[in-house]
């Protein structure tokens, strides 16, 4: 790889193995270049302290603030009966709020002595919650003298940069660590073409990287940030054009289904209509299957939304044409799934070649790992000599073994998990590059779709099928008005009461063995209690709020049959209350039951909230989902389940999931093959510089495909993509 050698300069040889070990293991920090690329994520001023107030729960901060008191106490424990035991309390305050930072046993000595009232420090660690107030135990700290000169020095200028940092790392010691390797930050090359850049007013890329870790004023952090966001976004759009330029050269086999084929037989049976947004899709579909270069369609929308049907009609339309259909799933159970729904759709319609099959019929075969050796060489061979026109199956379809007879469509279930190469690996399986379908059922924003699917087209599916009741949504706040949790209890009983079910979600099981050797110290009263749990919550609810009502239990350490047993008398009925861990999040129908309580739902992510609160209101009457929290009012939790409690939507719900987690996990997790994942771009908040990269990075394309004339821009590239990709692009 043709890098820049001060930037591709190892890390141990600059700051000496341990530094560079816990970066690498931490941070995944290798060299000199990705250390100038670990951006600060926010910025102190000398002159104001950071908001206490707004502290995020269960995150490694670092605060700069002032010691208002500082208190040692003497306790007895199992370790230090004789009362010997020593706790040191010190309070800091920053003007819009304090928090406490604890320490323990002998680590009570140096900032006894150094955090007296009045000092001014920087304070790092995980942010806990302890007696209901928030808390720092054992932080890291760093005292902020002023007059010392290493301190002047290391902490230059007035803005102090507050980098994402580990517990082994804190974020003054790779500010130190990046002072170290800044002057390296000259040798950068430029990826963004100079007509580009001058066109767009950015700062060059040495001065943006000296920017963005020494700035001087608020203004150099925003040129640093503009200019380091289009990086971002350009290049991660050339790799997506590249791709999608690559593929307008392929040619493919146009595939139109008869007007009196398997398509039309098939729809005449339908027992219901298509919705308009099913038929709108498949218009579209039928559209690119229709032209001579490969289809490259991404379909998402919401659990239950028909995407299946969509799907099984572009695959009967390819078969009409003469060719083969593949659709691939993530799971040998979601396979199966496909395949036994998929047979029942289509009756006899699937069952070409045998007995009783009709005059347009087709074999529909699956195809998965653990499938007997008969069964398996069956199906090999129903491909191969085009016998078979539908198949389904898992990573099995892209092992070498398979051949397909004429491979005309390949339909890609749950896309994020599937990496690019996978994906390519089927395709490789037709004689000309086959059409190609990608499913989701995860609502994807806009932006997101341009970044991480920026090689496919999109489709929406966002109406849902008749008959489903609107769903309510609350948060019961337990902490600040226990009152609310006693009403919530008693609209559990009101359902009840009216010949409805109920069910009550926990994060944990509860019949974990305590391991002796984790019994609780002094220190572990600094941890927030543990997640509630299914087994305590049941035997409080029977013999408190909910007695006399007939409460069961599930979890997924049950046996099956005893999990098989409580769903089938829940779904009967013989159940009002299940309390039950997530086991329940998918799949499961009981249209009687209409209220969920969700306990501790700030433990619970905003996607799988809105899946969980999908088991209710599957009925005719209208369903409730309260979700219950300890958090307080102004943190974050608490404003993620305000947002899960104000909307149904859920594109919007992607959305907010997206602004509360970092972006490099959403691109990561999507796109095998980027390896750097975004650091400054927000593809919520700049859809309009991505969607402006889009279009330069199109026309930049165009005019010289394999970027000959800017070595710069082929150099950025290959940092980002790994080389199997690089392969693709390069071979198209």
């Amino acid at each position: 790889m043709d890098l820049v050698p001060a930037l591709d300069e190892p890390l141990k040889k600059v700051l000496g193995p341990a530094t560079a070990k816990v970066m690498a293991e931490h941070l995944g920090l290798h060299t000199v270049g990705d250390l100038l690329h670990h951006y600060p994520r926010r910025y102190e001023e000398r002159g104001q302290l950071t908001q206490l107030a707004d502290l995020p729960m269960d995150e490694h901060v670092t605060v700069v603030a002032q010691v208002a008191d500082a208190r040692l106490h003497s306790f007895a424990s199992a370790r230090a009966p004789r009362g010997k035991g020593q706790r040191l309390e010190v309070t800091i305050t920053d003007g819009s709020g304090r928090i406490q930072l604890v320490f323990f046993g002998n680590g009570v000595h140096k900032p006894h002595k150094e955090l007296l009232p009045g000092t001014r420090a920087m304070f790092s660690g995980k942010v806990s919650v302890f007696n209901r107030r928030l808390q720092l135990a054992h932080p890291a700290y760093e005292l902020l003298k002023g007059d010392s000169e290493e301190t002047v020095d290391t902490w230059a200028g007035a803005l102090i940069p507050i980098y994402p940092a580990t517990a082994k790392l804190e974020s003054w010691k790779i500010g130190k660590a990046i002072q170290t390797v800044l002057p390296s930050a000259q040798e950068a090359v430029d990826p963004l073409p100079d007509s580009l850049r001058a066109g767009r007013g950015l700062v060059p890329l040495p001065e943006a990287l000296l920017k963005i870790h020494r700035p001087h004023t608020k203004a150099d952090i925003a040129d640093a940030r503009d200019r380091l966001k289009w990086d971002e976004a350009f290049v991660l759009q050339v790799a997506l054009a590249r791709r999608r330029h690559a593929d307008t050269q392929l040619r493919a086999v146009p595939r139109r289904p008869l007007p009196d084929g398997l398509l039309a037989a098939f729809d005449d049976r339908l027992p219901f209509t298509l919705t308009e947004g099913q038929r709108k899709v498949s218009g579209e579909i039928f559209d690119d299957l229709a032209t001579a270069h490969p289809m490259h369609r991404l379909l998402q929308g919401e659990v239950g939304s028909g995407k299946t049907m969509v799907a099984l009609r572009a695959m009967l339309a390819v078969v009409d044409a003469g060719g083969q259909a593949a659709m691939l799933a993530p799971t040998e159970v979601l396979a199966q799934q496909h395949h036994r729904s998929i047979v029942e759709m289509m009756g006899d319609l699937a069952e070409g070649g045998m007995l009783g099959g009709t005059e347009h019929a087709t074999k529909v075969v699956l195809l998965t790992g653990s499938m007997g050796a008969a069964a398996r060489r069956r199906a090999l061979l129903d491909l191969a000599t085009g016998e078979a026109g539908v198949v389904i199956g898992t990573h099995a379809l892209i092992e070498d073994k398979v051949q397909f007879h004429d491979l005309g469509l390949v339909v890609v279930d749950e896309q994020h998990r599937f990496g690019v190469e996978q994906r390519d690996a089927l395709r490789g399986k037709g004689k000309q590059p086959p059409h190609l379908l990608v499913m989701t059922a995860t609502p994807i924003p806009r932006t997101v779709a341009m970044t991480v699917f920026g090689d496919l087209e999109t489709s929406v599916l966002d109406q849902l099928p008749a008959g489903r009741s609107p769903i309510a949504s609350h948060v019961v706040p337990a902490a600040d008005k226990p009152h609310f949790l006693a009403r919530a209890w008693e609209r559990v009983r009101e359902e009840v009461g009216n010949g409805h079910q109920a069910y009550v979600v926990c994060p944990r099981i509860g019949d974990e063995d305590e391991d002796p050797k984790k019994r609780k110290s002094p220190e572990d009263e600094a941890e927030k209690r543990p997640p509630l749990a299914v087994l305590d919550i049941a035997d409080q609810l029977a013999a408190g709020p909910l007695r006399d009502l007939r409460v069961g239990v599930l979890h997924g350490r049950m046996p099956p049959d005893d999990k098989d047993a409580v769903m089938r008398r829940f779904a009967a009925g013989e159940t009002d209350v299940l309390v039950a861990t997530t086991v329940i999040e998918v799949g499961v129908n009981v249209p009687n039951a209409t209220v969920m309580v969700i306990m501790d739902a700030d433990r619970f992510g905003v996607s799988q909230l809105h899946q969980l609160r999908g088991r209710v209101g599957r009925g005719s009457a209208p369903g409730l989902c309260l979700l219950v929290t300890e958090m307080p009012e102004a943190g974050p939790s608490r404003q993620r389940l305000n947002a899960v409690a104000a909307t149904l939507d859920g594109f919007e719900l992607s959305r907010i999931d997206l602004e509360q987690r970092r972006e490099g996990d959403v691109l990561g997790q999507a796109q095998s093959g980027v390896r750097s994942s975004l650091r400054v771009l927000a593809v919520i908040d700049d859809e309009e510089i991505i969607a402006e990269a889009r279009e330069e990075a199109a026309a930049v394309v165009a005019a010289d495909p394999d970027l000959t004339r800017l070595p710069g821009l082929r150099t950025a590239l290959e940092a980002l993509l790994d080389e199997e990709r690089e392969q693709y692009l390069e071979k198209g």
